[in-house]
């Protein structure tokens, strides 16, 4: 049985690291679409506009299939990729990990950017609470209305959550299943004749 969970953390949080004069501020969210990201680096870089570069790194999907990396001007590897290292060695996902520059006037060093950028995300991750969630994949019931009643008895049975419906002409139904348990509700639904059922999307 595969899993069907992942974590992520509770709240926006933040982090700070300094080092020869130089200020890491670093700042943690969950999030779950590309757009929140883009919302976020821009308020960021409103808030923290004197700043000389606003790195990050994301992470999206239960097994992070999308993800991102950017130095914004910092050495190639220095920056990006040690916050992206602590999304992973955390294993969590759903994240937008940005860590604000403010330089002190003495270069770091390659080795030194790489620690400072690591432990300003280390400390917004440590700052905030870890969850564990739950995978789950959205599907669509079609079907006629003489099939209604036994449709909503599968969706009480095994207690499915409900997300729309259109009971125009004919019947539209969306819902949410655990990974783990869809195998078995899509077999049902496919035993009454008459239902069509469409994966959507996985949550």
């Amino acid at each position: 049985m595969f899993s069907d969970t992942y974590y992520t953390l509770k709240h926006a949080g933040e982090g700070l690291y300094k080092d020869k004069g130089s200020k890491f501020i670093a700042y943690a969210y969950p999030v779950k679409k590309e757009e929140e990201i883009k919302e976020k680096l821009d308020d960021l870089r409103k808030k923290h506009y004197d700043a000389r570069h606003h790195c990050y790194a994301w992470a999206l999907g239960p097994t992070r299939d999308a993800y991102r990396i950017n130095d914004d001007g910092e050495p190639s590897g220095t920056a990006g990729k040690p916050i992206y290292g602590q999304i992973l060695s955390n294993d969590i996902t759903n994240i937008l990990i940005v860590v604000v520059r403010y330089f002190g006037g003495t270069k770091l060093g390659v080795r030194g950017l790489i620690n400072a950028y690591k432990a300003a995300a280390a400390d917004a991750i440590e700052n905030n609470t870890k969850i564990e969630m739950l995978i789950r994949e959205v599907y669509q019931l079609q079907f006629e209305y003489p099939l209604m009643n036994e449709v909503m008895k599968v969706l009480k049975d095994f207690d499915l959550n409900q997300l729309s419906h259109d009971f125009a002409l004919s019947c539209k139904l969306t819902f949410e299943v655990r990974r783990n348990k869809a195998d078995e509700i899509i077999n049902i639904f496919q035993s009454i004749y008459g239902v069509k059922i469409t994966y959507l999307n996985t949550l």
